[in-house]
């Protein structure tokens, strides 16, 4: 925690891939919590969080994006990490289906969350609805719910009190209940 972590308005990372890898390479720790509390939270994912930390940095490298702080970048990775799970269940639905036998790992963790694997796709979707609305209210979900982030951490990554992320979590809760229940009607 140290000099790997930049404050705000510090620029991190370059367009570059090597100015990636190793902003990518000094954050690996953080990267990997972020990894097992998303795979806690959607178990119907049938991989690991060191897995599911090398795919995010091969999507992350794979983009020419520059990241002027810590918490874009962070805030980018669990997006990755949320659309990689998504595919996981996806592709494990696909098999359920008739597809090809698959091996997993049994999973030895017991889940937090009591989350269908059949609703994150729908949640994915009405995320990126909310992304097109309000970009910072999507991403404020996707530490709190996703990466699992306290709102007093997410107040700190944002530079912001503690209460202002509250608030803003209520109103992300709300707008996402209302995408949702018209997604379960139809």
């Amino acid at each position: 925690m140290g000099s790997e972590r930049g404050g705000p308005g510090q620029h991190l990372g370059a367009a570059e891939p090597v100015a990636n890898s190793r902003l990518f390479a000094s954050l690996y720790g953080e990267l990997r919590q972020l990894a097992e509390r998303q795979l806690r939270r959607n178990a119907g994912a049938p991989i690991s969080p060191t897995t599911l930390v090398h795919e995010a940095y091969l999507g992350i490298c794979g983009r020419d994006a520059a990241f002027p702080d810590r918490e874009r970048f962070i805030g980018y990775a669990a997006r990755v990490m949320r659309g990689l799970i998504i595919d996981f269940v996806r592709d494990r639905r696909a098999l359920k289906r008739g597809g090809a036998f698959h091996i997993t790992e049994l999973p030895t963790e017991v889940p937090e969350l009591d989350m269908e694997e059949t609703d994150l796709p729908q949640l994915s979707e009405a995320l990126d609805e909310l992304a097109g609305r309000d970009a910072s209210l999507a991403e404020l979900v996707d530490l709190k719910y996703f990466c699992g982030y306290t709102f007093d951490e997410i107040a700190a990554l944002r530079g912001t009190s503690s209460r202002t992320v509250k608030r803003d979590w209520e109103k992300a809760r709300v707008l996402l209940f209302h995408q949702l229940k018209d997604t379960f009607r139809a």
